[in-house]
């Protein structure tokens, strides 16, 4: 009896190593590992995006508003020509004693604009008289001030466009020289 057991063990499977059950056991634990690397990427990658953006958005200067007037409108600035024979003007202020004003004021129009050039020069007189009384009517400390220069320069232009030129308009004015003499 014994060969018999012998022979039924070379006929039997218990001498092989037992079969695996459930084969789909090591790929979906592979397939899961993936899947964590995967997400774990997408996290860093994310990551490091949200900080190099706020990174670089700190050191960016926030952007101004630029101003939309018709000097701007065309990219840059209107050229001018000049008008600048109406010579020193000398008056006194309202001030108590009164300083000595000697003004010299340059006139702005468009360019190439004969209209607006032969009236300046057909209303000079009229011009010195205006800027004489113009300047006597302030005091010598708002003529000093230089950051009350671009007030007086849009105060005069107005005057001029208003009361004294008809048929054209100056665009700008600039002190060519501005001197206040005080009394003592």
């Amino acid at each position: 009896m014994a060969d018999e057991e012998e022979l039924n063990l070379d006929d039997g499977d218990s001498g092989s190593a037992p079969a695996k059950k459930g084969g789909g056991g090591g790929l979906l634990s592979g397939l899961l590992k993936w899947i964590i690397i995967g997400l774990a990427a997408i996290i860093v990658i994310v990551v490091v995006v949200v900080v190099t953006v706020k990174i670089t958005s700190n050191n960016k200067t926030t952007a101004q508003a630029i101003p939309a007037s018709e000097e701007y409108v065309s990219g840059q600035r209107e050229i001018y020509d000049w008008y600048t024979s109406l010579g020193l003007i000398q008056t006194t202020t309202c001030d108590e004693p009164p300083a000595t004003v000697r003004i010299d004021v340059a006139l702005a129009y468009k360019k190439d604009d004969k209209l607006t050039s032969t009236e300046i020069t057909q209303r000079q007189v009229e011009l010195k008289s205006f800027l004489r009384r113009f300047f006597n009517s302030k005091t010598s400390s708002e003529i000093r001030n230089a950051n009350n220069e671009d007030a007086l320069e849009n105060e005069i232009k107005n005057g001029i466009n208003d009361k004294i030129l008809s048929s054209s308009r100056i665009r700008d004015v600039v002190f060519l020289q501005k001197d206040v003499i005080e009394q003592n």
